[in-house]
């Protein structure tokens, strides 16, 4: 185990993927943004605040120092909630340069509407050495070793396959792409959708509903996809539909449950201020609503789970929106 991974990002997936790493042969280094936070998790080994019960083994460093953290590193993968990307890694700009960087972020950026790749890019100066890791992998399954399966893709080939290698295990299989928009737009495109499957469960649609909402939010994730020149089968595969799903239905998805929260009847500012888990979703929807309106991309669904979010109109008005609308052929 001598060849060394950097983990930034201290969440549960950053710790399921640096657990990952760590299985399959890396040496891992997780670095965290609290100094008192990094200094518990190290001396406790355990992530109690984002992933309680899951021990972590002695030989990963846990730490808030930078240089400490890059301290013989190889490759890199980011955890960071995409809105806070940009100020964590411009912590590290001018030592990360010639390395391979891999992000696990999902979402686009609210003031620039760019994915964590393009984010990334304009950090280190090129995407010739950047890929992402994205498909159905909660962290509370994958950190204990439940088997996983993720795309990693790049615009170069060989560092998909880099991750790949890097990552594959008996409980970790990693397929490589190198569709990196189409992989990376599903991983933040299915956040949306899973919104509003909690809405869905909050307000008690049944499951006739949900599917139709799930099957049909697909449609327009690729939709939107092919506008930015993602392939439409990518949404099909683990990236897109497989992670939507999970999404949709699992108890651990902080998207899910949070709509469910918003279709109970709390308001979503007050659903925010109680909660240091970070649902991407709805970051992501604010951008993507902003984006399908410039462009002209016809978001139905996205459109409707904004207008519950953000201007409050009541869920149940909304599902009669949306089964209003004009007739079309499928």
């Amino acid at each position: 185990m001598d060849k060394k991974s950097l983990v930034i990002g201290d969440g549960g997936w950053g710790m399921a993927l640096a657990l990952s790493l760590h299985r399959a042969g890396r040496r891992v280094h997780v670095w965290g943004f609290d100094p008192q936070y990094t200094a518990e998790v190290a001396h406790s080994r355990e992530n109690r605040k984002f992933l309680p019960g899951v021990p972590i083994p002695k030989d990963i460093l846990w730490t808030s120092d930078v240089s400490a953290a890059m301290d013989g590193v190889e490759e890199i993968f980011t955890v960071v909630p995409t809105q806070f990307l940009r100020p964590t890694m411009e912590k590290f700009q001018g030592r990360i340069e010639n390395l391979p960087i891999f992000s696990a972020s999902k979402g686009l950026e609210l003031s620039t509407l760019k994915r964590p790749t393009e984010i990334l890019a304009d950090i280190v100066g090129s995407t010739d050495r950047l890929g992402i890791v994205s498909g159905p992998s909660h962290a509370e399954e994958t950190a204990h070793g439940l088997a996983t399966s993720v795309v990693a893709a790049a615009y170069e080939p060989k560092f998909a396959k880099q991750i790949q290698a890097h990552l594959s295990s008996s409980s970790m299989r990693v397929y490589t792409s190198t569709d990196l928009v189409g992989v990376e737009l599903g991983g933040a495109l299915k956040n949306i959708i899973a919104l509003g499957a909690g809405i869905a469960d909050g307000i008690g649609l049944g499951d006739n509903a949900k599917a139709a909402l799930v099957s049909r939010g697909l449609v327009e994730m690729a939709r939107f996809g092919r506008k930015y020149g993602a392939r439409r089968e990518t949404f099909f595969g683990l990236s897109g539909a497989g992670d939507l799903m999970v999404t949709c239905y699992s108890q651990h998805s902080r998207n899910r449950s949070l709509g469910e929260l918003v279709g109970k009847g709390q308001r979503l500012k007050d659903i925010l201020a109680n909660t240091e888990k970070v649902a991407e979703g709805v970051w992501t929807c604010q951008a993507i609503h902003s984006a399908a309106d410039s462009l002209g991309i016809d978001m139905p669904i996205t459109q409707q789970i904004y207008s519950i979010l953000f201007d409050e109109v009541d869920p149940r008005e909304a599902v009669k929106n949306l089964m209003q609308r004009p007739t079309k052929a499928e």
